[in-house]
């Protein structure tokens, strides 16, 4: 009888968890990852929120080295798989080498969203997606540099405090009118915004970058009310683009993402995929803790187990600034029926309600405070009974958790 194998394409968060699933359930198997950079899987939010620490210690690594010896799972670094043959159920790397697999896992993750505009490709404009990227970055630095973020997302924000926090002038563009227009309210946002401010950085809001501006290296940014920002360089942050080219060559369906169902099967059964490059009910999560959870439900039904993937209560749990603040759930007003602020307003506290249920919450009580929130909306707890009008925040969030007890 042939060795099963079971083959993991990508080398993130997704496929580690995938790892360990199918060893759990599988403790015989041969499992292999491949990924393209030449380092074990590492935790690619550090490229952020730890930029000028040293990425290529220990500490980034989701596993130790360690770990994949002791569960027998071979990680191949520095080998990218370039194509699938899923009627002979064969993977083909750029070496040509041909790896016959049993089931096989697409975690072949995203990348970030290109910037279109003039001077996009110059030199000292980046962004930052892998340990090449934040060390080309970093290498590029001088003292004194003056640093034009694009994008005021999640990414942009703490690549922003790692900039400040090493001594850099910043300024962050962005074009929505208020930053991180996803996960806070307006009120949310414009505390975020006065913090930043109070750091020293420069906060452009409601519009967006109409060029760079420089000949060989960066001189600057041109906004589109046709202001010059002076700067040394651009580091951008907006959006992901998932990596779906296998998926495509091999004829696997595929539309934003690699299209799964509730198992993160693809339209091939013997092919699965989990993490940036999935899209599970027309959506591209993008999301570290999905993706976790995606590779788990991949490994455990690749071993011929059956359990559902259930879309997770999204989070951002976000710690810069010398802010830790945290965004639950449905956190947009215009759809949810109300929405209830902790009375006082310190430390600044949302609940928003739908139907009769805690749809989503922000706080910046800190991340530690977020669970009950997070409970109450997984657990779809009812608020009926609960006075909302004269009830405080700590009240109506005791009650809460005393009914997700019962």
């Amino acid at each position: 009888m042939t060795e099963k194998h079971y083959v993991i394409v990508g080398s993130g968060v997704a496929a580690v968890h995938a790892s360990k699933a199918i060893r759990d359930h599988d403790g015989e198997a041969a499992i292999s990852i491949f990924g393209e950079e030449d380092v074990l899987p590492y935790n690619r939010i550090k490229l952020s929120k730890g930029l000028f620490t040293d990425l290529h210690s220990e500490k980034v690594l989701i596993k130790k080295e360690k770990w994949y010896r002791e569960n027998k799972i071979e990680v191949q670094s520095g080998t990218t798989i370039t194509k699938i043959d899923p009627n002979r159920k064969v993977a083909m790397t750029t070496c040509g080498q041909s790896i016959a697999y049993h089931k096989l896992l697409l975690c072949t993750g995203a990348s970030n969203r290109k910037l279109a505009m003039d001077g996009a490709t110059m030199h000292n404009v980046h962004n930052i997606r892998d340990m090449n990227d934040a060390d080309r970055l970093k290498n590029g630095l001088q003292n004194g540099d003056h640093i034009c973020i694009i994008g005021g997302g999640v990414q942009g924000i703490e690549t922003a405090w790692s900039f400040i926090e090493a001594g850099y002038q910043v300024t962050i563009v962005e074009a929505a009118p208020r930053l991180m227009i996803r996960q806070l309210d307006e009120q949310g946002s414009k505390l975020l915004t006065q913090k930043i401010i109070s750091f020293g950085a420069n906060v452009q809001l409601g519009q967006g970058v109409k060029r760079i501006v420089g000949i060989d290296c960066v001189q600057g940014v041109e906004l589109e009310d046709d202001s010059l920002l002076r700067c040394e360089h651009v580091v951008y942050s907006i959006g992901i683009v998932p990596n779906t080219d296998v998926a495509c060559q091999a004829g696997i369906q595929v539309q934003t993402g690699i299209i799964v169902n509730e198992n993160m099967q693809t339209s091939d059964a013997n092919v699965y995929a989990a993490g940036d490059a999935a899209e599970f009910q027309s959506k591209v999560e993008g999301l570290w803790g999905g993706a976790i959870e995606q590779g788990k439900i991949a490994g455990i039904n690749m071993t011929g187990n059956h359990v559902a993937y259930q879309r997770q209560v999204p989070v951002t749990l976000f710690n810069a600034f010398e802010m830790s603040l945290f965004s639950i759930g449905l956190v947009d007003e215009q759809q949810c029926d109300t929405g209830l602020t902790r009375a006082g307003g310190e430390p600044y506290t949302r609940i928003f309600i739908k139907d009769g249920l805690i749809a989503g919450a922000i706080s910046f009580e800190g991340v530690a405070a977020s669970l009950p929130y997070k409970i109450a909306i997984e657990q779809n707890i009812k608020l009926d009974g609960i006075d909302l009008a004269h009830n405080s925040m700590e009240e109506i969030m005791g009650e809460i958790m005393k009914r997700s007890q019962k």
